[in-house]
């Protein structure tokens, strides 16, 4: 040991320059997909494919030679590879790409969750890429030298390598601009400086947003004049799921029988609907906010009241059941329950249920209501990595499967078939549902809706699972279902003509910022937040 510590000790300049050198190597996938998209075929390209690495090994150079401050370098070191070594992890095995959406599920994400990404590739990576050269940094001794000699090794490392990145500017100034004007996710690959960056972003947006005071809304709201005349209480049931993407429904003509249950509810189906977001911590808060998603601002959801604020408001009976890790603040001030601390072995394990957890004693739930009252249902829906845990055997109809959580390692039609489970067992869920619905039409306007919160990549261009950015995300993470159960009842009480909706629904590209408005005009609140023009029904209801 003796032996092994007196060799690892360097000065300061070569540990600067160390490093560099290690931080461009962890970002080899940001050189490579650089590569990609430059397709070098001339000389000039190929120089320039030759600068990007160089480039940014100067830039480290520049950082390092300003983080190398002594007590405090290693400590900060180590907290950045250990970081890189989890960035790098799923940038490489899910193309996941590092925002601040991304850190905003890291934070909110509960154990559940984070257990079903662990795997041994992930540790195994973790120990090489991240503890392995912590411990060689933490054991290196750095001789600093004379104090006036370190600084001016460090003025010259910067000055030459600010001399080295201008000499490559001159030359392909124009070739850097077009590549990240045209690939502007690719700068999100360069890490450390992703994850800090938006780890900066999201402690400044969660604890240093300013005046956090409640934002009320539609304070004015009230029954209107159709719910109030009628003799039967009338209650909706929203659905939302996760991870569900529309392409795999058969409702919107995919090829497998995704959907039998559906396919018998007279179901009124949008196959052009779109999410929010990628994620659920942006979706839900964002389909519940009433902001469109061009316009949709999380700081201020944090802190604005929503849909069920606004249903309450108006004397509407309201529940959330949860069983999807959290609603992300759209619950917050509702009555809610976590089915996931039910106890309830039946449908549980390791604190994860499936779906029929959010079922049960539905039948209870629905025959103890007194008023008009909305309530929701968060699925589990096909949460991954882990689809197989998603769903009990008796839907592991598409076979083989992939039972296990390093998917990107499966076989890619036993991960179509694990996926297409999930959706299958859905459909049953949703069919329990209505069918629970239409068992108490006698008593109760009954409805339901049902939305995913986003939907999700299964390999396609090497991305898996979801949280693409916006504006880069493939289909597969922005196309959802979005589907309504009107009960005869409630059709013809709230008048709303059957074949105009159809008709509306097959022709018309939808999205979740429908929704807000949507659930309140279907359960006829008035205030002056209820934006008409946004509620689906509304062309449809007959005068």
């Amino acid at each position: 040991m003796k032996w092994t510590v007196k060799k690892l000790q360097c000065n300061d300049t070569k540990f600067t320059l160390a490093c560099a050198l290690f931080f461009t190597v962890l970002n080899a996938l940001f050189i490579q997909r650089s590569w990609a998209l430059i397709a070098p075929a001339h000389l000039h390209e190929f120089l320039f494919a030759a600068s990007v690495p160089l480039v940014l090994f100067c830039g480290w150079v520049i950082v390092f030679s300003l983080l190398n401050i002594p007590f405090i370098r290693k400590p900060l070191l180590i907290f950045l590879t250990m970081g890189c070594a989890g960035a790098t992890y799923f940038m490489f095995t899910y193309g996941a790409v590092i925002d601040q959406n991304m850190i905003v599920n890291v934070f909110e994400t509960n154990s559940q969750e984070a257990t079903a990404l662990v795997t041994p590739q992930m540790i195994l990576w973790i120990a090489i890429a991240g503890v392995i050269p912590s411990l060689i940094l933490a054991l290196t001794r750095i001789h600093s030298g004379k104090w006036w000699y370190t600084l001016l090794m460090r003025l010259a490392s910067i000055l030459g390598a600010l001399l080295i990145i201008i000499l490559i500017a001159s030359v392909f100034y124009k070739d850097y601009a077009s590549l990240f004007r045209n690939n502007k996710s690719i700068v999100k690959m360069v890490t450390p400086a992703n994850y800090v960056s938006a780890m900066m972003k999201y402690t400044k947006n969660r604890w240093f947003a300013g005046d956090q005071t409640l934002v009320r809304m539609g304070e004015d709201a009230h029954k209107g004049p159709v719910i109030l005349g009628q003799a039967k209480k009338t209650v909706l049931v929203l659905v939302i799921g996760e991870a569900s993407r529309a392409e795999n429904y058969s409702l919107n003509g995919y090829g497998r029988d995704t959907n039998p249950e559906l396919a018998k509810q007279n179901m009124i189906n949008f196959p052009r609907a779109s999410s929010c977001g990628t994620e659920t911590a942006v979706s839900v808060p964002c389909m519940f906010s009433g902001m469109p998603r061009k316009k949709y601002d999380p700081d201020l959801a944090h802190h604005q009241e929503g849909l069920l604020d606004v249903l309450g408001h108006a004397g509407i009976n309201l529940l959330w059941r949860e069983n999807d890790g959290g609603c992300k603040g759209a619950c917050d001030r509702i009555p809610h329950t976590d089915m996931t601390q039910w106890k309830l072995d039946q449908f549980c394990k390791d604190k994860s249920c499936i779906d029929d957890a959010d079922l049960y004693r539905l039948d209870n739930v629905l025959d103890g209501l007194k008023q008009d009252s909305v309530l929701v249902i968060h699925l589990m829906g096909s949460h991954g990595p882990a689809y197989y845990q998603r769903y009990p055997q008796a839907y592991r109809k598409f076979t083989p499967t992939c039972d296990t959580n390093q998917i990107q390692d499966c076989d890619h039609q036993a991960l179509i078939n694990t996926y297409d489970n999930t959706i299958l067992y859905t459909d049953s869920v949703l069919g329990k549902t209505i069918d629970a619905l239409k068992a108490r039409q006698s008593t109760m306007n009954t409805a339901l809706i049902y939305l995913s919160d986003h939907g999700e990549s299964l390999g396609e261009n090497g991305i898996y699972l979801h949280g693409t950015p916006y504006l880069l995300a493939p289909e597969q993470q922005t196309h959802i279902p979005f589907m309504f159960w009107l009960s005869p009842d409630y059709m013809k009480n709230y008048g709303v003509d059957e074949p105009c909706l159809r008709n509306l629904a097959a022709k018309n590209a939808v999205s979740q910022d429908n929704l807000y408005s949507t659930v309140m005009g279907m359960m006829n609140v008035k205030s002056a937040v209820y934006q008409p023009q946004m509620d689906l029904l509304t062309t449809c209801r007959k005068s």
